[in-house]
């Protein structure tokens, strides 16, 4: 029942970003490709109906089986010693995951998805490969922590995120007002220092860097943008890139969706073309080697 009224809520605030976007005419449509909007139907469905439900139960089985003396049995630790909890363990782990993503190339044709968009707003919230959100270790340790006790501040702790999560990525650009007037600008310093923001989330998303703005290999923090200024990944701008995207699909245009989404069950031509190209530089480097 609880995940039921966590589905909803995760719609309603979907809907709620899309419906200002739409208003606001800042949710982009035109000169989409069938592909990408197909991507971005589906993974809020397999978000809600297929990928959490799916940990949950296998959390909620292992546990049981393994550790049944241990429910709630660190239900009276004190709330704020909880959230701690989930800000290392839920959201300092998905900095880790996330970044993983982009440093290990096995690990990358399962986030490729989320970076593909060649736009962002609330679809791109989502947007992630099956296997990429199912393997996710802070929503496993996340359902640890309830079965222990913290189910309470879980509810608290997971509204929080997926506000600022969702407003992250979303057209709406809403830091930009703190960055225009100079009264705010104080106010904007402790926000983006704080929590992700589109200004910090979107450089991460851009299609070029290089010009101070792109960001493609840091902003990975999620909740806190304070991992990244932690462990050195953090770039402010307060700025919007220009261009969204995977530079390759502007060249060969879209992946397949169930590549994109169901990747390795279904692989590319493109790695294999790139697997071949490997191997034919190796080649050429032990002919040289041996000659």
């Amino acid at each position: 029942m609880e995940n039921y009224y966590s589905a909803l809520y995760y719609v309603a605030l979907f809907l709620f970003f899309l419906i200002i976007e739409i208003v606001l005419r800042r949710a982009p449509f035109k000169g989409i490709s069938w592909q990408n909007h197909l991507i971005d139907g589906f993974v809020l469905f397999q978000s809600m109906v297929l990928i959490r439900p799916i940990i949950v139960l296998l959390t909620a089985q292992i546990t049981v089986e393994l550790i049944p003396e241990y429910k709630n049995i660190l239900v009276d630790v004190p709330h704020w010693q909880q959230f701690l909890a989930f800000l290392f363990l839920e959201d300092m782990v998905q900095y880790w995951w996330h970044r993983s993503a982009h440093t290990f190339k096995f690990l990358w044709p399962l986030h490729r998805v989320h970076h593909a968009a060649p736009y962002m707003g609330i679809r791109v919230w989502l947007r992630n490969g099956f296997f990429y959100g199912l393997l996710m270790p802070n929503i496993w340790f996340s359902i640890v922590l309830v079965y222990l006790g913290f189910g309470e501040v879980y509810i608290g702790y997971s509204i929080l995120k997926a506000v600022v999560t969702a407003a992250a990525h979303s057209e709406l650009r809403w830091d930009s007002v703190f960055y225009r007037y100079r009264f705010l600008r104080p106010f904007a310093w402790l926000i983006e220092h704080t929590f992700s923001t589109p200004a910090t989330h979107f450089a991460h998303h851009a299609l070029n860097e290089g010009d101070g703005i792109g960001n493609l290999n840091g902003n990975f923090g999620n909740l806190l943008f304070v991992w990244d200024q932690l462990f050195g990944t953090a770039l402010f701008s307060r700025q919007y890139p220009p261009a969204f995207g995977i530079q390759e699909d502007y060249e060969l245009g879209d992946e397949k969706w169930y590549v994109h989404i169901f990747y390795p069950i279904f692989r590319t031509s493109r790695h294999k073309e790139n697997r071949k190209s490997e191997n034919e530089e190796s080649a050429l480097v032990l002919e040289k080697a041996n000659s």
